[in-house]
């Protein structure tokens, strides 16, 4: 039955031309069997901005898309264009997957799944007491809310946005319970006294180059993880790998968020393990 199932889904940001997704999705759908089609809808391309999304969205139903991933920097705009969230993305606050059925469209978050994966594949005997982590927008909302699932005790979100900053921490705490994190000030001292370093902000991608924090700052005893996956050796990751740090690089959370996504879809079970190869081979 499969070979006449079908699937329209796009990913909706800015500056993706370099996204594997596309191919991920596809390349698993003809493992599968399914017509499957997954198209890229660039901001940057179209000239336009978060603004557009209500028209982008209303123009994906009318061609009638099955759903559509979402990325920087519409993951928290996009909410209030949705008719339904998943518990996770409605606790989490932002969404990155958006299903159209029956005229009704419902908001996901693959993101947090994807990266507590790579992180319990990769780091599973990490120390966990204090992580720093930078960023708090819609993909950091996802991580840190991923970082605290998987135990870690202290968190400290650094960013540029200060109210932004503690939107995130007062969600997690109000989520998690306690005050297992919080707004970070001095960032030198919480590198030093950190057992891990996790990048979600855009600093260190093909077209935002640069590392995300002073490389100095880094230390042998830091484990690293990032979400960027272009390049996959980012500069961050690179100077870690040189001091000797354990790191993760951002394939891991590309690869299981596109799997969850894969299936909220097309209602077949991603073969993971297939979809993590395909990624290699790219």
């Amino acid at each position: 039955m499969n070979e006449y199932r079908t699937v329209l889904a796009g990913l909706i940001g800015a500056g993706i031309q370099a996204s594997r997704t596309p191919a991920l999705h596809e390349r698993e759908g003809d493992a599968q069997g399914l017509r499957y089609l997954y198209r890229l809808i660039d901001l940057d391309v179209l000239g336009v901005d978060a603004g557009a999304l209500p028209d982008l969205l209303a123009a994906a139903e009318r061609m009638g898309y099955t759903g559509l991933n979402i990325t920087f920097p519409c993951k928290q705009a996009v909410i209030g264009l949705l008719h339904e969230l998943s518990d996770e993305a409605r606790g989490i606050g932002a969404v990155n997957t958006v299903v159209l059925r029956d005229g009704r469209r419902i908001g996901h978050n693959t993101d947090c799944l994807g990266f507590a994966e790579g992180f319990r594949r990769n780091l599973s005997d990490a120390p966990r007491e204090r992580v720093v982590q930078l960023g708090a927008g819609g993909a950091g909302a996802a991580v840190a809310h991923a970082l605290l699932s998987e135990g870690v005790q202290q968190l400290t979100v650094f960013e540029v946005d200060s109210a932004r900053a503690q939107a995130l921490v007062d969600n997690l705490n109000a989520h998690f319970g306690g005050q297992r994190a919080r707004v970070g000030h001095d960032l030198a001292g919480a590198a030093t006294e950190a057992d891990g370093l996790v990048n979600t902000t855009p600093v260190g991608m093909a077209k935002l180059p640069g590392a995300p924090l002073p490389l100095e700052l880094l230390h042998s005893g830091l484990w690293v993880a990032e979400i960027i996956y272009f390049p996959l050796e980012t500069e961050l990751l690179r100077h870690a790998r040189s001091l000797g740090c354990r790191t993760l690089d951002g394939g891991n959370m590309a690869v299981f968020q596109a799997v969850k996504a894969f299936e909220l879809f097309s209602g077949v079970e991603a073969d993971a393990e297939r979809m993590l190869a395909h990624f290699g081979r790219m």
